[in-house]
């Protein structure tokens, strides 16, 4: 034992050390315990050391945390987990923003079709996938804006570009199973629609989030709200507000009114389950979402309660066929094309990008006429058992005299089964048609017969067929024959212009100058750079392949009495709600009136009495010209009323391998000509078209000398020859035969006894010959006076006389009267002229 003095501090009645003692003599505990019990000194030992560890701390130590405890975080924990999140969020936030640009827009967003309009309004076609047309916002009602705000976000104008709240909420939503619900403002749709797609995944909501935000930077409220409207889906393959008013409503977005703004509104919710045509037994629901439509507008103030409770639903149109090409709509589309891209408006990849609104010149009612017309005298006389008239071909072309617009354009029996535009193609022969342009050419240039006399509807022309043509030099080489090789002899340009005498014109293009001739038909109409369009005497039987609404635009001119403006075809242009600009249209005078005037003389004298005598049945004063391609490949009427200038051709060609064939057989007739189907259709459809309107008659001022009533004048005798006398050209050894009679074989020659039963045209009847001198066919004839009835069958023809000739060797004497020519004029004269 130690000798010190012992030093511990009295004993806590509980058994523990004194506090004090634990705490300020810590450091001696240990050797004070030494001789105690082993509890005690434990005890005390024990305390020794907290009081020394909290010496040291200066705050007691924390207990450990055990059992379920211990799986419950610390506020320290949840802190820090705060705090984490936070910075990721952030951190992802700032990374997001700078790593998603705001992309290009989609295909399918920038898709439009482009729309084809009639003048009045009504589609014609449209000729995209997608059918869609972008309009600016100022066309949309406000109305009708409020409506779409009422149903997807009436707080866009004021609200950020997301709604985080309406996001999560959404997904709370559908996570606890109240269904899919969109938190989407409508500028995250508008990204969605233009820049993403329709796509349900993580990474693409995330860059619709971000697009978003950055898109509200650069764009204002007004254009997200317009780009929304423009790309929204409203069903029935309608993209966009202007698409869908059309579709449901049949009407542009500017003439719907509230009730149906409401209703293509409710649509963006569920497009296909609220067509209530399609499906009727979702009423109930769609009226709901109308009505819940309209009580949004009511609570924004943007209806009144009044007019909202005066409102009812406003049920849709029945769906209509998918506007295609089919029919004519593939023609008008393919002519309003060609306008656009060959008159420099926009070029043809542009136009290929889709959106334009485009408004043609062309009316309903006339071009639903023509089809008819059409129907009843070409197609419905088709026969499959037949094989000529599997290559009937048919094209039409119709403008307004005064305008120069298009009214009416036929291009074929339908685009998807024949895509070649008969309207517009320029590869058949327009024949007799041309003929119009050499006299007119004529008329304004003074030009005269090669002995001198000015060139009238009086003057006379030797018509024998395959007379040689006369040049200045002499003989050209060119003998054209007449149709069926009939020898006219004398004649006047008035009978030389009903019967299509082609020897006469021939000879009368020689004597204008094929130069003139050409440059006559360009100022009328004609394009410049027409296929065999050429100056030689040719050129007065039309071997150029004009266009049939090239052929319209030069009639239209001399209906126009010689004013000539370009044809147009294109009223107005659009493309997202701004006009493109459209070429002027001037107009001048091509050749002087009483040029024009005077051909319209003869070419009435065709319709009243000539080869086109059908024509009459359009109940209007009338004037045109028939014609046929070499070979009898296409058929043409072309004539014109003082206010619709027509034409019509019947072609032909084979389906199989594009080649163009004759029309022989075709239509159950042995030819097609240009007097019988296509002067029928022209009538037909004439006759429609204007029906109603006022009865006009042609206001003509005719050079002097026009008339056959009247006088020759003195610049017609000026060389001091009859004007009424055929023309002093040498027309070569060819005698002429009588138009009364058949084409004869040459034979010996003889003298005719006495009169003989003359033969006439098929169909026409004979005349019975009386006198001295009669011919006999196929010998010669010394005429005497051959006075003859004109017996045509059908025709009715009038007494005619004429003073025979002595015929030469191989040919026949005895020139006509006028009976034939009068007997042509009935109205059953069977057409064996061009």
């Amino acid at each position: 034992m130690s000798d010190e003095p012992q030093r511990w501090a009295p004993r806590d009645p509980s058994g523990r050390a004194n506090a004090s003692a634990g705490t300020g003599e810590g450091g001696e505990g240990k050797g004070a315990g030494e001789g105690a019990a082993p509890q005690d000194g434990g005890a005390r030992d024990e305390g020794a050391k907290d009081g020394g560890a909290k010496e040291r701390t200066g705050r007691a130590k924390r207990p450990r945390r055990k059992g379920w405890r211990r799986l419950v975080p610390t506020w320290r924990m949840v802190l820090g987990a705060v705090l984490l999140v936070a910075v990721l969020l952030v951190g992802g936030f700032i990374a997001g923003y700078q790593l998603v640009d705001i992309p290009a827009a989609n295909s399918s967003a920038t898709a439009q079709s482009n729309v084809y309009l009639y003048r009045d309004g009504a589609v014609i076609a449209r000729d995209g996938d997608v059918n869609r047309e972008n309009v600016r916002l100022a066309q949309v009602p406000e109305e009708v804006q409020h409506a779409v705000l009422a149903a997807e976000d009436r707080n866009f104008y004021s609200e950020r570009a997301v709604d985080v709240s309406a996001m999560f909420r959404a997904a709370w939503n559908t996570v606890t199973g109240k269904g899919r619900q969109g938190g989407s403002t409508i500028t995250q749709q508008y990204v969605k629609n233009y820049y993403l797609g329709q796509e349900q995944t993580v990474v693409r909501k995330a860059k619709e989030f971000f697009i978003a935000i950055k898109l509200d930077r650069e764009q204002t409220k007004d254009q997200i709200f317009e780009g929304y409207l423009n790309t929204s889906y409203f069903g029935r393959n309608a993209y966009g507000i202007q698409a869908a008013a059309q579709a449901y409503y049949g009407k542009d977005v500017g003439d719907v009114d509230v009730a149906e703004g409401a209703y293509l509104a409710s649509l963006l919710n569920a497009p296909s389950a609220y067509d209530v045509v399609a499906h009727p037994e979702n009423e109930p629901a769609v009226l709901a979402r109308w009505e819940y439509v309209l009580d949004g507008m009511v609570k924004e103030e943007w209806l009144g309660a009044p007019a909202r409770a005066a409102l009812t639903f406003p049920p849709p149109e029945k769906a209509k066929t998918a506007t295609g090409l089919s029919g004519q709509r593939g023609y008008l589309v393919n002519a309003v094309r060609e306008y656009l891209t060959g008159h420099g408006v926009v070029d043809e990849e542009t136009l290929a990008t889709g959106g334009y609104r485009i408004t043609t010149t062309l009316e309903k009612e006339k071009q639903d006429a023509f089809v008819d017309a059409v129907e009843e005298n070409v197609t419905s006389r088709t026969d499959e058992d037949r094989e000529a008239d599997r290559n009937v071909r048919v094209g039409g072309a119709s403008i307004d005299t005064g305008t120069g617009r298009v009214v009416a354009l036929y291009g074929g029996i339908d685009y998807t089964r024949q895509y070649v535009n008969n309207a517009t193609r320029r590869d058949y022969q327009v024949g007799s048609t041309f003929k119009p342009f050499v006299f007119t050419s004529a008329v304004a240039n003074g030009s005269t017969t090669q002995d001198g006399r000015r060139i009238t509807p009086r003057t006379r022309y030797d018509g024998t067929n395959e007379r040689p043509v006369q040049g200045r030099q002499g003989d050209t080489g060119y003998a054209p024959a007449n149709e069926d090789d009939v020898s006219y002899g004398d004649i006047t340009v008035r009978e030389a212009t009903d019967k299509s005498v082609n020897a006469v014109y021939a000879q009368m293009a020689e004597d204008v100058g094929p130069e003139k001739v050409e440059e006559t038909a360009i100022d009328l109409g004609i394009p410049e750079d027409t296929p065999d369009l050429s100056a030689s005497p040719s050129i007065a039987l039309g071997p150029a392949t004009a266009s049939v609404l090239d052929m319209a635009e030069a009639y239209a001119t001399l209906a126009n009495h010689g004013r000539h403006g370009t044809y147009s075809l294109v009223e107005k242009v659009t493309k997202d709600g701004r006009n493109l600009a459209l070429p002027s249209r001037t107009t001048r005078q091509a050749v002087s009136r009483q040029a024009a005037d005077t051909t319209t003389s003869i070419l009435r004298s065709v319709v009243e009495g000539g080869t086109g005598t059908a024509a009459q049945g359009a109940g209007r004063p009338a004037a045109g010209k028939t014609g046929t391609a070499e070979e009898d490949k296409a058929a043409w009427f072309a004539g014109y009323t003082p206010d619709l200038a027509t034409v019509v051709a019947v072609m032909g060609q084979d389906p199989e391998t594009g080649t163009q064939e004759s029309l022989y057989g075709a239509l159950g007739q042995s030819r097609i000509n240009g007097g019988g189907a296509p002067a029928e259709t022209w009538a037909d459809y004439t006759a429609a078209a204007l029906e109603g309107s006022e009865v006009r008659e042609f206001d003509l001022d005719v050079v002097e000398g026009s008339e056959e009533s009247e006088e020759p004048t003195d610049e017609e005798t000026e060389t001091g020859d009859d004007p009424d006398s055929p023309s002093d050209t040498p027309s070569g050894d060819t005698p002429t035969t009588p138009a009364g009679t058949a084409p004869a074989t040459p034979g010996p020659t003889g003298t005719g006894a006495g009169g003989t039963t003359g033969t006439g045209p098929t169909g026409g009847g004979g005349s019975n010959g009386s006198g001295n001198g009669g011919a006999t066919t196929g010998g010669t004839a010394n005429g005497g006076d051959g006075n003859a009835n004109g017996g045509a069958a059908d025709a009715g023809a009038a007494d005619g006389g004429g003073n025979g000739a002595t015929g030469e060797t191989g040919g026949t004497g005895g020139a006509p009267g006028r009976g034939l020519v009068e007997g042509a004029r009935g109205p059953a004269f069977p057409f064996t002229w061009r």
